[in-house]
């Protein structure tokens, strides 16, 4: 019981630390969320409709050389999950944004 009383500020702050890492983690997850759009955007533009598994490959690759530490952490299910949620912000964009939709489509303006 004395290690408890004498150590509990050390105890606490290694109770702390995957609370911290979680936190990190999903504070991650917000820029990866941000970035994924971009990346959903440029694999439409580059490969076209149709090729959904190639895109998400291509997508995939880039999430692992952009963010190699975050790649080992996320599932491929939660990081598809995530591309999922881009796309449909990215179609919801091409429905609204004539710009965005002129640069999927090669387009000039």
């Amino acid at each position: 019981m004395d290690f408890f009383i004498n150590y509990w500020y050390i105890i606490m702050a290694v109770a702390a630390l995957p609370a911290v890492a979680v936190l990190f983690v999903c504070a991650q997850l917000d820029k990866v969320r941000e970035w994924l759009l971009w990346a959903v955007t440029e694999a439409e533009k580059n490969l076209g409709g149709g090729t959904g598994k190639l895109k998400l490959r291509q997508v995939y690759d880039l999430f692992v050389t952009r963010f190699p530490w975050l790649a080992k952490t996320v599932s491929f299910e939660l990081f598809s999950s995530l591309v999922d949620d881009a796309l449909d912000e990215m179609r919801d964009m091409l429905d609204k944004n004539e710009a965005v939709k002129a640069f999927v489509n090669r387009e000039d303006m």
